[in-house]
């Protein structure tokens, strides 16, 4: 296991698709963090307006009233290409606007203050986990800077990458990122871990709102924690679910009323909401409605929504699931009767018929329910930051994590093949190098092209980066040796390296700075930025609460006036120049409830000046 970071105290943060929790390891076991509203997970959600940027619940709660403003689903974007299919899926989708940024990076535009801005996926990504790290440190009364993050274990090295530069711009130290089915099973481990002897087979389906993982990990009764294989879809979840009603809604009002409801982004952010609401409800009861007055051109929209007809608009990305399923334990080598628990991770895992499928898949074994679906991630997460920091406390001194790389890792060899140097499912960290020989005559300089995925033409996988290699002594073809090293650390980011074996000259890829991905520059560029917005949300939260005070003020005073007018105790003059200065400031704020606080807070301090001889 790595060695410890420093004994500060660090978080573990699930950051999700729709949804965000955080969690730290306090008084000898692990504590899930409430945020200011006092719930326990946070809508991944960015929301602008006139005046102020609002995350969390405050933006997800006024979604339906500024959706081309509103951003959710950055996960869904954050190290994906504007071109990337998946992208142009989504976009027709999105009540928001995504335009084409340089070396094709998707950019998320929004009005803002009164200008057009554009952010990239990161930047969004970057609020969500400040406000965790906020959240964090007004529970704890300390600052926070160690984090553990989670991904979807299928996220490729560009997606963690992107997610790692989230982390730094949002002003957090990440001294590890784990793939979240992973957290889940440390979770279970820590939670059961007097209740087996010897060894146990864990299989963790994770359903969330964005993207689907399933993990087989072995764990020892040592503490050990031993991923055996895993398989994804880092696009699929509930929100895949919503999208399918909201297309059958479209449909229906078509149908129905022949008006077309794609075109009016405020309808279908209105009509998105309604149908995440009706999705829930499904869970516990098997029918519902959808009401929505006036949802476009003035015509109301009412329909009847049954839990069979969700089943039946789903039903081919439940079997996905279920395919997924299948593909991890073929990869791990293991039986279905070999599985010991099956843990449910993620709020989607809470629709009835994904678990009536999976009963059915394991002979309708019981599911682990114990953990809470939408916690157990942070709850892992905040394990390993505690293992970080070097915690001494039992059940964290002696766990080892060995995790797994998820994707096939290669090069592109001649006519366009892709070359595995690291097989899916290969432990992590680890290091490998392949030696191949020069393929054509007198070549001075060769292009390394790094690949992820699992087809064998290399164009069909994901282009993480290219470099070159030259000083190539001119020699005939298949004379010269190029050394291909493959590294992988514990976060499961990748570094390689091609040396000419005959004269030593060498050159690496290092993902970070691909064209495409942010640069040391980008990344500090951006930690300035986010500490400006930081700057301006907590000045316009000091202007409201200047604002609120002083209306305070000046409704205590106006029932201080009408005791004194009943009381009769009080000097006519002196009543009547109160209320005058009473009634001025009222006026005056009706009109100027934008003004600066330290205007706010003279009108204040001259209304205390009047009234406080009188009370």
């Amino acid at each position: 296991m790595e060695g410890k970071v420093n004994e500060a105290t660090a978080i573990g943060i699930d950051l999700g698709t729709t949804y965000s929790c955080v969690a730290v390891w306090n008084h000898g076991r692990i504590e899930i963090i409430p945020n200011e509203q006092g719930f326990r997970t946070t809508p991944s959600t960015v929301a602008f307006l006139d005046a102020e940027r609002l995350i969390g619940d405050g933006a997800k709660n006024q979604i339906a009233m500024n959706p081309a403003n509103t951003i959710f689903d950055a996960k869904r974007l954050i190290g994906r290409k504007f071109s990337d299919c998946k992208v142009q899926e989504n976009m027709k989708l999105w009540p928001f606007r995504v335009v084409e940024g340089p070396a094709d990076t998707p950019k998320i535009v929004v009005a803002y203050k009164g200008e057009e801005k554009e952010f990239l996926a990161e930047e969004i990504s970057s609020m969500i986990l400040g406000k965790m790290k906020e959240t964090a440190e007004a529970y704890l009364g300390k600052v926070v800077k160690n984090a553990v993050i989670t991904v979807p274990a299928y996220f490729s090295d560009s997606q963690r990458q992107a997610t790692k530069d989230a982390g730094t711009i949002a002003g957090l130290n990440i001294i590890r990122m784990i793939n979240e089915p992973t957290a889940a099973a440390i979770a279970y481990g820590l939670d059961n871990k007097f209740e087996f002897v010897g060894k146990i087979n864990v299989l963790v389906v994770d359903l969330g709102g964005g993207t689907f993982d399933v993990s087989l990990t072995t764990i020892h009764e040592d503490a050990i924690f031993e991923v055996i294989a895993v398989a994804g879809n880092t696009h699929l979840g509930g929100e895949d679910f919503d999208n399918r009603m909201v297309d059958h809604c479209v449909l229906e009002f078509k149908r129905k009323h022949n008006k077309d409801l794609t075109r009016n982004r405020r309808a279908l952010g209105r009509l998105r909401f309604a149908c995440e609401k009706a999705k829930r409800i499904l869970s516990s009861t098997t029918q519902t409605s959808i009401e929505l007055d006036c949802l476009h051109d003035g015509v109301d929209f009412s329909m009847r929504f049954t839990r069979a007809k969700f089943e039946e608009l789903n039903m081919s990305m439940f079997g996905h699931c279920i395919e997924t399923l299948n593909q991890c334990l073929k990869d791990a080598k293991i039986e279905r009767s070999w599985v010991d628990e099956i843990i449910l991770v993620g709020g989607s895992t809470r629709i009835p018929k994904v678990q009536h499928m999976l009963q059915e898949l394991f002979w309708w074994k019981d599911l682990c329910k114990s953990m809470n679906p939408d916690e157990a991630v942070a709850f892992g997460a905040a394990v390993m930051a505690a293992k970080m920091s070097g915690s001494n406390e039992e059940g964290v001194r002696d766990l080892m994590l060995r995790d797994v790389t998820p994707l096939s890792l290669g090069i592109e060899l001649l006519g366009g093949v892709f070359d595995v140097v690291i097989p899916r499912n290969t432990q992590i960290p680890t290091r490998k190098s392949v030696d191949y020989l020069i393929s054509k005559d007198n070549q001075s300089s060769i292009v390394i092209k790094v690949y992820q995925g699992e087809r064998i033409k290399s164009t069909d996988n994901h282009l993480l980066g290219k470099f070159t290699v030259s000083g190539i002594p001119l020699a005939p073809k298949r004379e010269v040796t190029v050394q291909v090293c493959f590294e992988i650390d514990p976060d499961g980011i990748l570094k390689v390296t091609a040396k000419i074996l005959s004269t030593g000259m060498s050159n690496q890829l290092t993902i970070g700075s691909e064209k495409g991905r942010l640069s040391k520059d980008d990344i500090e560029k951006l930690v300035k930025e986010a500490e400006k917005y930081k700057l301006e949300d907590k000045v316009y939260k000091k202007r409201v609460n200047a604002c609120h005070a002083l209306e305070d003020y000046i409704h205590k005073m106006k029932k201080k006036v009408k005791e004194y007018n009943t009381n009769k105790r009080v000097n006519p003059d002196s009543l009547r120049k109160m209320e005058n200065a009473i009634d001025e400031t009222n006026e005056w704020l009706e009109h100027n409830s934008v003004a600066p606080i330290n205007e706010l807070q003279r009108k204040k301090v001259f209304l205390e000046f009047v009234c406080t001889p009188l009370i």
